[in-house]
């Protein structure tokens, strides 16, 4: 890619000019040329990828309008030299992930502690977590909190029966409302 230096007279241009889009990112100015029209009407793929960007950009829009969101997304592409806008559209593509469920300190015991690693691209919001019985009936649930390093951990309110199975369900959310589930058995 070439590297133009620009007047200083047009350092702050952008949108469309003719056939050009002048595009900032950061302290760099991008030209490109406008792209044409589509000659082919869109796959139903092309078209839930469209719904799914305009859903995007509507989070991008709400979230900057909030005060504290905002702020966090506007700092986040300030360290990033990157767009503001597309900071908080690429957290809304991007979904929480479970990544562990530790259950080595639980053995069916009230007050013991299951953790939980969880991740998200900007961050993850709540983890919930869930133990159900063989027949999917929920036996306990509720939020886990962030533990000192990271992690998240929930304390049991229920005694299992001894050798009784249980299924442990962890759904970590992230800012935009997306949840991932993850689950893991227990004897």
């Amino acid at each position: 890619m070439a590297e133009v230096t620009v007047n200083p007279l047009l350092k702050k241009i952008h949108g469309k000019i003719g056939g050009l889009v002048f595009k900032k990112y950061g302290s760099r100015t991008i030209i490109a040329q406008t792209p044409g029209p589509r000659t082919t009407p869109p796959t139903p793929g092309q078209q839930a990828q469209q719904e799914r960007f305009k859903l995007a950009a509507v989070y991008g829009h709400t979230a900057l309008a909030d005060p504290v969101t905002g702020a966090l997304y506007r700092a986040r592409a300030e360290a990033k030299g990157q767009p503001v806008f597309s900071v908080a559209v690429a957290d809304f593509f991007n979904e929480p992930v479970v990544e562990e469920i530790d259950l080595s300190a639980y053995t069916g015991r009230t007050g013991e502690i299951i953790r939980v690693r969880a991740s998200d691209d900007f961050g993850v919001v709540g983890v919930g977590v869930a133990i159900r019985d063989t027949d999917s009936q929920v036996l306990e649930q509720g939020a886990a909190t962030v533990a000192s390093d990271g992690a998240w951990t929930h304390t049991t309110t229920t005694n299992l029966t001894a050798g009784q199975q249980v299924v442990i369900e962890v759904t970590a959310t992230d800012r935009p409302g997306h949840k991932a589930t993850k689950t893991q058995a227990k004897a």
